[in-house]
């Protein structure tokens, strides 16, 4: 199931999380046995010692099959065991057959397809070369459209610099969700011809996830509990989208013409500011920095035309009160706050242990979700911090999208 790099002691450790008071139905792999430790620094996953805080870095490039069977070349056990867990858990959370699982997939990859064909035939070279189906990938892509913990829950910020600012913008999100998905994270640089470059930490097997382009868009992910349907377009294929486009207005637009199976919440960073966007099965609702050029979010609607949504569906592992914790940190900068203040604000414990930065504990739901990684993107420096774990604990990592 897992890299042989990882088993080697290449990787971080599986966090130890509690047996008792978990929930029927917790995840599946809480039925392998893994054993968790809180250190990533000295930890002994199948006999070996683990000691390495930075995700491994691959590049590539080419049109879209060659570009896809790089990805599957170089990240196939990546590839591999995030389909196995991946499977696994949707066998154990939800009450959905194998066969209707990749009905679902197959349907929603329809969907992909008229809205990006190239990025399905980059899917299939990654299917090629990681030597698993298409439905496999698909079903990666898709596996938050029938199950309830989608994207975690996460805090996420983003501000706009001035025009006398060195720094530059920044966006930044703890990544809250279950730890085992870490041994299958890499950070990809992908190169696709005639397209612009972009940077993300992602699992291996997606097709984008959280990261920037060299156009300066920086995009962060997370949930955003609304009215769902069973199939669409991925939002991992519009989040692609996202980065080859120039401009907010453009990226709006990648947004609203997708066919989207479930609603989202992307922070972004943009070269005409900070901007949020509330993304429903019907809406794409824009929240701009206002006076104090920042924008936060945790997992609840904002906007004004969304907010009833929130009576309809329970908070999400303390989303209130991570939004008001995370507007006193902000309110508490002096100006714009550079990434070693970016970085104090996520390893905030207000509220520990199910905080900004956050730990295992006995929520009998969610109690299992930590902040598997801490990302800052500086998308004019062209390059990203990245915690390999809690951040009030793990060495922020950098890195580099190089012309």
């Amino acid at each position: 199931m897992y890299p042989s790099w990882y088993l080697a002691g290449n990787g971080p450790e599986i966090p130890e999380i509690p047996r008792e008071g978990l929930p029927t139905g917790a995840p599946s792999w809480f039925n392998f046995g893994l054993s968790f430790s809180i250190d990533l620094q000295k930890t002994v996953v199948a006999g070996a010692m683990v000691q390495t805080t930075r995700y491994r870095e691959l590049t590539v490039s080419g049109p879209p099959r060659e570009l896809g069977r790089q990805v599957g070349e170089a990240a196939r056990e990546e590839v591999r065991g995030f389909c196995e867990v991946a499977l696994e858990r949707v066998k154990r959370t939800v009450r959905i057959t194998r066969e209707r699982a990749c009905r679902i997939a197959r349907r929603s990859g329809e969907y992909a397809e008229k809205y990006r064909p190239d990025l399905v035939e980059e899917l299939r070279g990654t299917a090629e070369a990681a030597r698993v189906s298409l439905d496999d990938l698909l079903l990666l892509q898709v596996r938050n459209q029938f199950q309830e913990e989608k994207e975690g829950g996460c805090t996420s910020v983003s501000f706009s610099s001035a025009d006398s600012d060195l720094c530059g913008p920044i966006v930044a999100q703890n990544w809250d969700n279950d730890p085992v998905l870490d041994p299958f994270t890499v950070v990809l640089t992908r190169r696709p011809a005639g397209k612009p470059a972009f940077i993300s930490c992602t699992q291996a097997g997606l097709i984008s996830y959280m990261g920037f382009s060299q156009d300066g868009i920086g995009a962060c992910i997370n949930t955003l509990p609304a009215p769902s349907r069973e199939v669409g377009v991925p939002h991992y294929f519009i989040l692609r989208e996202i980065y080859e486009r120039a401009s907010l207005a453009e990226v709006v637009a990648s947004v609203e013409r997708a066919h989207r199976a479930i609603p989202v919440n992307i922070m972004l960073s943009t070269p005409q500011g900070a901007a949020d966007l509330e993304v429903t099965l019907d809406q794409v609702q824009v929240l701009r920095a206002e006076q104090a050029a920042s924008i936060t979010h945790t997992n609840h609607c904002l906007h004004p035309d969304l907010t009833p949504i929130n009576q309809q569906f329970p908070e999400l592992i303390q989303s209130y009160g991570r939004k008001r914790r995370i507007d006193e940190l902000v309110a508490g900068c002096q100006g714009m706050p550079d990434v070693a203040g970016v970085k104090k604000m996520l390893s905030d414990h207000d509220h520990h242990p199910q905080s900004i930065c956050r730990h295992a504990n006995e929520d009998p739901h969610h109690g299992f979700w930590v902040t598997v990684f801490s990302i800052i993107i500086e998308p004019q420096q062209r390059r990203m911090h990245i915690s390999r774990g809690n951040p009030c604990s793990q060495p922020f990592e950098v890195y580099e999208l190089v012309d």
